[in-house]
């Protein structure tokens, strides 16, 4: 992953791990930056560090702890709650994070309904397209996407909104009932968080449903292609503001919650 691009992801992942780890509110509930100035000085330095390492020699967590952020904040608001249920224990391991996570969000019947739940959750339009941008990182297995090639309507049928030659190529890798193999979700450029995804759901090329979603309604439909056709997208700029409004929902304070002595365990 270019330089550039690892610094701009690990910075918003350091700030994602200061939201729900650190829990850094002030006492009106909103968050803010060097919450910590006067007890722990260093301690955003340090997340951003450690988190710049991890990523520099294990860039498969990237994706992972990205879709983390949105799932925990979507679902239930910013408690960190998510991250337990996906580890299925308390001790801030990272190496069960898998799409188990995506069991946590309801299926969404259509592109009006995500908006619905964007738009209750006080996030325009844009931010479903937006975080829907994740996805240009990371990989996913087969049996996440398997009916759009093999029973998408319970008839043995493929999905028509996902375009023939990426079908054939899907089919390629993953066998029916496969759920080992892992795919690139954005093929050739999984690595580095970029705009190149809304070049593939542009082309009807998105791996998931929900990707395909995105060309269903006509204000997501225009942001996709507007980020598709300009070399010089607002893609990063947005997507980082989304992070920081979704981080924002729901946030403990006062007698909610409880800060840890042991920022990996409950006290």
């Amino acid at each position: 992953m270019p330089t550039s691009k690892l610094f701009l992801l690990s910075c918003f992942l350091q700030s994602m791990f200061l939201f729900f780890v650190l829990n850094p509110v002030d006492a009106e509930g909103y968050l803010k930056v060097r919450f910590y100035e006067e007890t722990c000085p260093k301690a955003e330095e340090i997340v951003k560090e450690v988190i710049t390492r991890v990523l520099s020699v294990a860039t498969s967590l990237a994706g992972p702890l990205l879709r983390m952020h949105f799932h925990d904040c979507f679902v239930r608001g910013f408690d960190g709650q998510s991250w337990e249920v996906e580890t299925g224990r308390r001790d801030g391991s990272v190496s069960n994070i898998t799409e188990a996570s995506l069991n946590l969000i309801p299926p969404i019947a259509n592109i009006s309904q995500l908006i619905l739940g964007f738009q209750q959750r006080g996030l325009s339009v844009k931010y479903v397209v937006v975080l829907s941008g994740g996805h240009t990182i990371g990989t996913s297995h087969c049996s996440s996407f398997s009916s759009r090639l093999y029973n998408f309507t319970g008839k043995g049928d493929t999905d028509p909104e996902l375009d023939p030659n990426c079908i054939e190529r899907l089919k390629r890798k993953c066998m029916p009932g496969d759920k080992t193999t892992l795919v690139e979700m954005n093929p050739g450029s999984f690595k580095t968080f970029d705009e190149d995804y809304y070049r593939l759901v542009s082309k009807r090329r998105g791996l998931f449903q929900s990707d395909a979603t995105l060309l269903d309604n006509r204000e997501t439909r225009a942001y996709v292609k507007l980020q598709a056709r300009y070399y010089r997208s607002t893609f990063l700029k947005d997507f980082g503001v989304s992070m920081v409004k979704m981080g924002r929902i729901g946030v403990l304070t006062g007698e909610a919650g409880e800060i840890r002595k042991v920022c990996t365990m409950v006290n």
